[in-house]
């Protein structure tokens, strides 16, 4: 009985292994996607970031989200945390990946892809997907430079911080060497998080050192948020005479749009297509595929008060 119950035994590892464990094998465990950014109070990040959770849970994906609320060393920590859990991917949401390359890098030795929405390619990242923000920067550049007719004084809103919004900063300095009638009188470098609130502080001083009529004719801002925070600042101040453009399209920016606000003209970035983007890319990457590119971009659309129909006083 012994040497029969044997030979079963023997007679059915065979069979198993002739069938690749096909019918002991059981459901193939869920993707685990761990979602880490510096920034989710900002509306463009909290957008990707929901975004992505829903294109992926269609999948049958586990997504986990961590924010650190702007503290960088708290992201490494929980980067880490993650890469020695083994999750099966890292999306990092608006930040350069350069900033935790340490971090980028152990989870690429680990063999565990890093996708960055709204970032940097860079060593150790698997894809990024963005806009063209370059592209972005000129489109709204133009448009306001045309709004004041090629004469006037800005101010710029910036954070070089961030990758693609530097590309933004790079189209205005070069629009700014090549139309001579228009000069910058005043610049701050937005802290974030806290955006708003610090952007509007920021106008009320630069209104302070600049009184005159005609002394400050525009706002760039390097995304909608401190335009919203000059904004309040202006109205405040009872001023109607300066105009502001800003990137990104977040709802409330086209609502001041519409209402014919000093605030004329955002670029709309289409944050659901990024996240979409990711997520196809994503799946390629764990079916062992490369993705198509190691930088996509989701194309933006100009919003003014004219592409909104929008006739104002």
């Amino acid at each position: 009985m012994m040497r029969g119950s044997a030979r079963g035994g023997a007679t059915m590892v065979a069979a198993v292994l002739a069938m690749g464990f096909a019918g002991l094998a059981g459901p193939a465990a869920a993707e685990t996607v761990s979602v880490l950014t510096p920034y989710l109070s900002a509306v463009a990040t909290g957008e990707m970031v929901e975004s992505l959770k829903a294109d992926a849970a269609a999948r049958g994906w586990a997504v986990s989200v961590v924010d650190t609320a702007g503290d960088f060393g708290a992201l490494a920590s929980r980067v880490e945390d993650v890469v020695n859990a083994r999750t099966s991917a890292i999306v990092l949401v608006s930040l350069n990946p350069a900033q935790i390359q340490d971090q980028v890098g152990k989870a690429a030795a680990a063999g565990i892809p890093v996708f960055t929405i709204d970032g940097a390619a860079g060593p150790g990242v698997t894809l990024n997907v963005t806009s063209d923000n370059h592209a972005l920067g000129k489109a709204m550049t133009d448009y306001l430079f045309g709004r004041l007719g090629g004469h006037g004084s800005i101010v710029r809103f910036f954070f070089s911080a961030h990758p693609g919004v530097h590309q933004r900063e790079i189209a205005l300095d070069e629009a700014l060497q090549a139309t001579p009638g228009i000069r910058q009188v005043a610049d701050h470098y937005v802290q974030v998080p806290g955006q708003i609130d610090d952007s509007r502080n920021a106008m009320e001083a630069m209104l302070a050192a600049n009184p005159a009529p005609g002394a400050i004719n525009a706002v760039w801002a390097a995304w909608d948020e401190p335009g919203i925070g000059a904004l309040l600042a202006l109205q405040a101040a009872g001023r109607s005479d300066i105009v502001i453009t800003g990137i990104d399209g977040n709802p409330q920016a086209v609502d001041l749009i519409r209402q014919c606000t000093p605030f004329i003209a955002t670029v709309r970035q289409n944050f659901a297509d990024m996240s979409r983007i990711t997520v196809e890319q994503m799946a390629k990457v764990f079916a062992g595929a490369k993705p198509d590119a190691a930088e996509l971009y989701a194309p933006g659309t100009l919003i003014t008060r004219e592409s909104l129909g929008v006739t104002c006083p």
